[in-house]
Order: C-alpha cells, then sequence, then structure tokens
C-alpha cells in the first residue's frame, strides 16, 4: 500500500475549518457489512451501533494547519510540503506531494525565495 493511493480531491468547503459548538451533532456515517449499506446519521446516535464486548477508538489528535507550496530550485516544479512533526527547531517529518519529485539534497524554495528547504531523506 502507498500513501499515494489515499490521495484524493475534496472541495475545501466540505472541510471542516472549526468544530461545532455541539459535538454530538457531528455528522456519523453507518456502514453495515452485513447490507452492504450506507447511512448517515449523527455522532448522538452511536449508542445505538455499540453492543457489549465493542472497542470504540476516540482519535484526539489535532491537525496542524501547515500546508507549503513551493517549487523544487532548480526545476519550478510544483511542490505541496505538509508539515506532521518537528524535529528540531528546524527539522520536520514531511509529506511532500509529488514525493518522487523530492529526494534527498534537493531543495525548494517557498514565498519567491524567502524560505527554503531542503529534503534530507
Amino acid at each position: 500500500m502507498k500513501t499515494s493511493d489515499f490521495y484524493f480531491d475534496l472541495p475545501e468547503e466540505l472541510i471542516a475549518q472549526e468544530p461545532l459548538k455541539d459535538r454530538s451533532s457531528s455528522r456519523l456515517l453507518v456502514a453495515d457489512k452485513n447490507t452492504e449499506s450506507i447511512s448517515h446519521k449523527h455522532f448522538r446516535d452511536i449508542k445505538e451501533y455499540l453492543k457489549a464486548g465493542d472497542c470504540l477508538v476516540i482519535n484526539d489528535t489535532r491537525v496542524l494547519p501547515a500546508r507549503l507550496h513551493g517549487e523544487r530550485v532548480g526545476t519550478g516544479a510544483h511542490i505541496e510540503v505538509l508539515l506532521l512533526v518537528r524535529k528540531s527547531i528546524d527539522t520536520w517529518e514531511v509529506l511532500v506531494r509529488p514525493g518522487k519529485k523530492a529526494r534527498p539534497g534537493d531543495k525548494i524554495s517557498f514565498g519567491d525565495g524567502r524560505l527554503t528547504a531542503e529534503v534530507l531523506e
């Protein structure tokens, strides 16, 4: 499996920018594996789908709003960088799109050259 398998276009207007005041009003997609049906509910309805012995995993991660658009120095190829984890004061773990255009040693320019990054690995 490759991370590129998960790339898809999602219109910006469909991405929530802030959580709802009433978090229980968040939408819940219910996929029934027996009937192969899909229905749309609210998160407050989740208790209807949980049974004794079920395991509910809560993801409380936060999204770091740090998507940078730059150009590969030398070719001008457009590169998108998503900052994931800060490793040190000037080193980040990132996702690069398209990944095959960024190789160790490559430099990426952001903001008309005001910031330059180097691909380490």
